[in-house]
């Protein structure tokens, strides 16, 4: 159960970090959530950027962990 758990905060993490990636591409001003960890655009988007690596590292990781223990059908 443990590896769906983790397999969702990966997805969360995806989501949060592609957000705020898509949000600075589109419109630089605006840091969006993130902002208030980092300053700036180059910052943002790096902080931005290792959030989807991780998220999509972790959820990939997680699900094939919980298919292989049976706990995904």
């Amino acid at each position: 159960m443990k590896y769906v758990a983790l397999q969702v905060l990966g997805m969360a993490l995806l989501v949060v970090g592609a957000q705020d990636v898509i949000r600075l591409l589109v419109d630089p001003d605006n840091s969006g959530p993130l902002g208030t960890v980092v300053d700036g655009f180059g910052p943002g988007l790096a902080l931005g950027l290792t959030l989807t690596i991780v998220g999509v590292v972790l959820a990939g990781w997680a699900h094939t962990r919980a298919n292989r223990d049976g706990h995904l059908r």
